[in-house]
């Protein structure tokens, strides 16, 4: 897939995923809707929210990192953005049940931080790995080439 196409599929998405909102916000009464009002809402937020965060994350690591490829912030971005439509959904959820306090969403955001924390370490672990295999590579060919330029 080109980076074109899903951006275009990304947005379109995330278009339908806000109308799927505004829909649920003005023909789902609260009161009546229940608890599949309530899903209905948080769902389509999520989503709407989630598509609308990663789209975001992604123009700006594109316009502050114009020299590496743009597909490498594409996991990043979609990740990042989960953790922040998370926080708002489950912040929301907790202030309509009225049980939200400011130590509620500093847990929530410390918890959060420490998720992307080690995904973060993960993946510079991962750079790291191969880095080392590409290092380990050059001195073993570099080994042969002495060995065959001694016989």
């Amino acid at each position: 897939m080109t980076l074109k196409r899903y951006l275009l599929t990304m947005g379109l998405t995330t278009l339908i995923c806000w109308v799927a909102f505004i829909v649920v916000l003005f023909r789902i009464d609260p009161d009546t809707g229940g608890t599949i009002g309530l899903l209905l809402f948080f769902t389509s937020m999520f989503f709407a929210a989630w598509g609308t965060l990663s789209l975001i994350g992604f123009l700006v690591r594109f316009l502050l990192f114009r020299n590496t490829v743009p597909f490498r912030y594409i996991g990043t971005s979609l990740r990042q953005a989960l953790w922040f439509a998370t926080l708002l959904c489950l912040t929301l959820f907790l202030v309509s049940q009225e049980l939200l306090s400011w130590w509620m969403t500093i847990l929530l955001i410390i918890g959060l931080c420490v998720l992307e924390a080690f995904f973060l370490a993960r993946s510079l672990e991962a750079r790291y790995d191969k880095r080392r295999a590409a290092r380990a590579e050059k001195r073993h060919t570099r080994a042969e080439s002495k060995a065959e330029h001694i016989k």
